[in-house]
């Protein structure tokens, strides 16, 4: 039985996110793609162009979820410092549970593939920074945020947070999960800020 086109451009990318979850992962080839999917690289080819067309199907994946998500909760959630506070908590829950999309986020599996997927992770962040920045002047603007707090560097110390416990995770060879003292930490970064009331 033939598997249909968009099935199976679903299973190669996810195959790529399987063997990017081996800690320390090797260079991964379309060769060794093929042979784990049990098919000819010229099968691949037929679905994607290059390897670089690949990874952006998992950056296309990533910005979907991870975006619809952050919509949902601002969407849901009136308090802005606590939009934040679950914008960061939903990205470190993201990837505990993507470890093959946690290396593509912090660029590192991208070191040796084409410099535009570089520049991709980067717009990610930009707008991970963007949804923290909103949320933050949301919480301003509503009376939940001390008026005097600096958002630009607010947003900044969040994506840092963020992406710095994305880093250990993959350095940790997973055993660092991003979710581990979540609490507590967001409540430092954010604690400070918010207006006694």
């Amino acid at each position: 039985m033939s598997v249909k086109t968009g099935e199976r451009k679903h299973q190669i990318l996810q195959m790529l996110a399987e063997m990017l979850e081996q800690p320390r992962a090797a260079r991964i080839t379309t060769a060794a793609l093929a042979a784990r999917m049990q098919l000819s690289e010229a099968a691949l080819y037929r679905h994607f162009a290059s390897k670089a067309q690949m990874f952006e199907g998992l950056f296309e994946f990533i910005e979907s979820t991870i975006f619809t998500l952050v919509s949902q909760i601002v969407a849901a959630e009136p308090n802005g410092v606590e939009q934040a506070r679950k914008i960061a908590a939903m990205l470190l829950t993201f990837a505990q549970r993507n470890r093959g999309m946690t290396r593509v986020l912090t660029g590192d599996a991208l070191v040796t593939e084409d410099e535009r997927l570089q520049a991709r992770a980067s717009q990610i962040t930009d707008r991970i920074d963007a949804s923290f920045k909103q949320s933050l002047r949301h919480a301003i603007t509503s009376g939940t945020l001390d008026p005097s707090i600096e958002v630009t560097a607010l947003a900044a110390a969040l994506t840092q947070f963020v992406i710095g416990s994305w880093l250990r995770f993959a350095q940790s060879a997973w055993q660092t999960v991003p979710t581990l003292h979540m609490e507590a930490q967001l409540k430092l970064i954010l604690g400070a800020a918010e207006n006694s009331r």
